[in-house]
């Protein structure tokens, strides 16, 4: 870092890390190998990452200066934006993405190999793994277009979130 530098605004999200983030992606990518309630508890763990951003952006905006008839209403706006962001984009779109690349895959190499079943199985969660990082910025971009869309279009014009 350099003279200057500022250090980043705390934020929930970026503190909680990335075991919270990507907990029930990760659960997915391993549902072939691990019992059906670890799955679950990942996304138990991921759905309290989405609770806590959506607590701490409603607290922020709590928090601005501003004039007091307006608060409640940017608290509320805040969120449910961050609570339906984060829902659909951290939980339940890449969840759901990750689950159908593992279920493709492992119906594939199950097709068009002989491989042993836990070759395959491995394989399977190697290849969900992967697949995480590739499908995030997609997923976000794609949420950020659906709620700009429609649910954004019912704030009121001074408290639209940005969609970043």
């Amino acid at each position: 870092s350099g003279q200057g530098a500022q250090r980043p605004p705390h934020h929930v999200a970026r503190e909680a890390g990335i075991a919270r983030g990507y907990a029930n992606e990760v659960g997915e990518a391993f549902r072939s190998l691990v019992p059906a309630a670890v799955v679950w508890l990942s996304y138990a763990v991921s759905s309290s990452y989405v609770l806590a951003d959506a607590i701490d952006k409603g607290k922020k905006a709590r928090d601005v200066p501003g004039p007091e008839a307006g608060r409640s209403s940017r608290v509320t706006v805040a969120v449910v934006d961050t609570f339906v962001w984060q829902a659909l984009a951290s939980v339940a779109i890449p969840g759901f993405t990750i689950n159908r690349v593992c279920a493709a895959s492992l119906y594939i190499l199950s097709s068009a190999t002989r491989w042993p079943l836990a070759v395959r199985k491995w394989t399977t969660t190697a290849l969900g793994l992967l697949a995480i990082p590739v499908i995030i910025h997609p997923i976000d971009r794609s949420v950020d277009f659906l709620l700009d869309s429609s649910l954004r279009k019912l704030y009121p014009s001074v408290e639209k979130p940005s969609s970043s």
